[in-house]
């Protein structure tokens, strides 16, 4: 279970985010619409640990996590624009957590192409990321952050930057693997289409606080 419990930030004189609190179940995904501006990704942020609250606090399984830095909180958060390192092929892109985590270069580099036949991508494996479409380098991100087993997963508009087609079969895709990790999820979207495709419940951030829309 993940928990934002009243959550107050404060940009100048505007309260961005005022006295707001979410639960997110494991493997539930919850939708976080909102206008632009409005401090979706900022409460995202918070979620990471990458952005201080003014007030308030994030739970997760009953602990309070507020304090830890990123790395400590297994939380994975994905970008619109992906995020993978050109330098790196497909098969070391996917395995940067684990070798992150001090596995192996040998085990990570195994484990990753374990994860890569599950998403399609075992063709790919020494291919530099640039020369993927926009899906394969989608699918490769989300290889990525599900590799080590993160806890809670965090997208921040995963698809925004891919064509109409390709984003309704990668929603049902990632909606399947999420099912599957088990992982509480919260997605920031400005779609209410991408949210009722992927979420089995969704708010909207307005004005600083949230209000359910199913």
């Amino acid at each position: 279970m993940l928990e934002l419990r009243h959550i107050h930030k404060q940009f100048g004189s505007r309260a961005l985010l005022r006295d707001l609190s979410l639960r997110i179940a494991a493997g539930e995904i919850v939708a976080l619409l909102g206008p632009s501006g409005c401090g979706k990704s900022t409460l995202l942020k918070m979620v990471a640990g990458l952005e201080p609250a003014d007030q308030g606090s994030v739970w997760f399984n009953g602990q309070d996590i507020t304090q830890q830095p990123p790395e400590r909180r297994g939380f994975a958060l994905m970008f619109q624009d992906f995020a993978l390192f050109p330098h790196l092929n497909v098969l070391d892109n996917v395995a940067f957590g684990l070798v992150e985590q001090r596995l192996p270069r040998a085990q990570a580099r195994q484990q990753a192409s374990a994860m890569l036949g599950r998403f399609g991508l075992a063709a790919q494996a020494q291919q530099q990321v640039w020369t993927l479409s926009g899906g394969e380098q989608q699918r490769v991100a989300l290889a990525r952050a599900l590799i080590t087993a993160p806890r809670a997963l965090l997208l921040d508009e995963p698809f925004s930057a891919l064509d109409a087609e390709l984003r309704q079969s990668l929603r049902d895709e990632f909606r399947q693997h999420i099912a599957a990790a088990g992982m509480a999820t919260l997605l920031v979207t400005h779609d209410e289409q991408e949210a009722r495709a992927m979420a089995s419940r969704a708010v909207r951030l307005q004005d600083g606080q949230l209000q359910p829309l199913w």
